[in-house]
This record gives structure tokens, C-alpha cells and sequence, in this order.
């Protein structure tokens, strides 16, 4: 084996040993939360250092417990609310604004366009305070409704510069033939560049559902009422009920994890579908 070879292998086997370590940091702690969530409590306080899962003894009575005895449904439901119209909303928004900052001549557009990320410089814990103040004013800090507004106002941004960049890959030879057929300026966006721009949506909707189904620091801040709380902050008060097991966080952490989780494997599927039916559109 010449000396090429063999720093090529071990090249290789260097890149697989550095892959798998940086997975099993990954999938440790998930792997840890499930088991620790399904097994039963006596055998968690008699060895909790135990990582091993006997699927003979799986124990659901946590998810129970968590969903039904402590509101868990109700913050769930409160959590999709949220996230569904703050991605509704911001998707909506970016795509007309994306595309009137890419494709419309107007005054100030230059600086429209390079200024859309400034609000998203400023870190949310130099905002929380002044917003508090100004919706504890104005009576409407305890809403659910105020989460979704700052959180439009958190994604939005970056949905707009995500889609501004996309729309400038698309050719303007297309949406000159749809406006020479007929079409207004919003049909060519509901007709042309929604459906040519199917990864680029799907990638801002990802992102605002994350953004919306995991922040703390805004619900925690704003939200008073039990009956308004999210996921996130119904975690972190369970968390803080010292009489409770562990169990149940972990559960409740599951909860929060595996929506994500399941929309993230569906999306790369259907963004890999996206790319090829959009460049076959085209």
C-alpha cells in the first residue's frame, strides 16, 4: 500500500470516528430523556445510574400523568395555536415582501433590503424587558396572541432575507410571460413563484415552527395564567416541582421534542421533492 493510500484511509477513518462521536452526542441525551420516561419510577429510584431500557417493563404511565393531571393537552394546544398562525403569518408576509424588495422599484428599497436583519441583531433579552413594560401597560401581557405577534416579529426578518435570496435565482422571463397572460402581480406570485419556490417556504416555515414551538424566555416573561402557558414554559414549571419524579420531565421533554423531530424528517423529504418538481416546472 503506497503512502497516498494509507493517508487516505486514514483520512477516512478519522472523518468516521469524528461522525459517530458528534452522533453519539447527539443521540445520548435524547436516547437518556425516552428511556428515563419509560421505565418505571420504583426502578428509577432504586438505580437511576441504569442507561439500559427493558422493553418488557415499559412503563406510559409518565405521558399520562403529564398530558392529563397536569395540562399538558391544553399547553400542546396552545403551543400548535401559536406556531401554526406565527408560521401562517410569517410565511404570508414574506413572500410579499421577499418578492417586493427582489422584483419592485421604489424609493428606499435599497436600503430595505440590506436593513431587513437589523432587528434580528439585537439579542431577545435586551427586548423582553421594554416589551414587558409596554404590554403590561397597555393590559395585554397574559395572551397568548402577544406571543405570536413578537414572534412574528422575531422570524420574520430572517424569512424575508431566507426568501428574498431564493426569489433572486428565479427568472424573470417566467413571471414576464404570466404578467403578458394576464396575470396581476399577486397572481403571478400565487400561480408562479409560490409553487417554484416550494423549498425556500418550506425551509421559512420549519424554521418560524421551531422558533415558535421551543422559545421560553417570552412566554416565561409574558404569560401568567396556567391555562395560556405553551409547552416550554409547562416543562420548566413542572421542572420546578420538587415534589414531582423526574419521570414526568422527562416525559413532558419527550412531549416538546418529537413534533420537531417528526417535522424535520418529513420536511427534508418533501424539500428534496420541492427542488426537482420546481426545476421541472420551470
Amino acid at each position: 500500500m503506497s503512502r497516498e493510500q494509507i493517508e487516505h484511509t486514514i483520512i477516512r477513518v478519522l472523518r468516521i470516528v469524528g461522525i459517530l462521536f458528534f452522533v453519539l452526542m447527539v443521540a445520548f441525551p435524547f436516547y437518556w430523556m425516552i428511556a428515563s420516561s419509560l421505565r418505571p419510577l420504583e426502578e428509577i429510584l432504586m438505580n437511576p445510574a441504569n442507561l439500559g431500557l427493558d422493553f418488557r417493563k415499559i412503563d406510559l404511565s409518565a405521558y399520562y400523568n403529564v398530558l392529563f393531571d397536569h395540562g399538558f393537552v391544553r399547553y400542546i394546544l396552545n403551543s400548535l395555536y401559536v406556531s401554526i398562525i406565527t408560521v401562517a403569518l410569517s410565511v404570508a408576509l414574506a413572500t410579499v415582501g421577499g418578492y417586493a424588495v427582489t422584483r419592485l422599484r421604489f424609493r428606499g428599497q435599497s436600503f430595505m433590503s440590506y436593513s431587513i436583519l437589523i432587528i434580528y441583531m439585537f439579542p431577545a433579552i435586551v427586548l423582553v424587558i421594554p416589551l414587558y413594560v409596554i404590554f403590561s401597560h397597555m393590559g395585554l401581557r397574559d395572551s397568548v396572541n402577544v406571543l405570536i405577534l413578537v414572534y412574528l416579529a422575531q422570524t420574520l426578518p430572517v424569512a424575508l432575507y431566507m426568501l428574498r435570496s431564493y426569489f433572486k435565482t428565479l427568472p424573470l422571463e417566467i413571471e414576464n410571460a404570466g404578467l403578458i397572460d394576464g396575470c396581476t402581480r399577486f397572481g403571478v406570485i400565487w400561480r408562479i413563484i409560490i409553487p417554484l419556490s416550494a423549498p425556500a417556504l418550506a425551509s421559512v416555515g420549519l424554521y418560524t415552527f421551531m422558533i415558535a414551538w421551543n422559545e421560553f424566555l417570552f412566554a416565561f416573561m409574558f404569560l401568567d395564567t396556567p391555562d395560556k402557558f405553551t409547552l416550554s414554559r409547562g416543562v420548566v414549571q413542572l421542572a420546578g416541582s420538587v415534589h414531582l419524579s423526574k419521570q414526568l420531565v422527562m416525559a413532558a421533554s419527550v412531549l416538546v421534542t418529537l413534533p420537531i423531530l417528526f417535522l424535520f424528517l418529513f420536511f427534508e423529504r418533501y424539500l428534496a421533492r420541492g427542488m426537482t418538481s420546481g426545476a421541472m416546472k420551470g
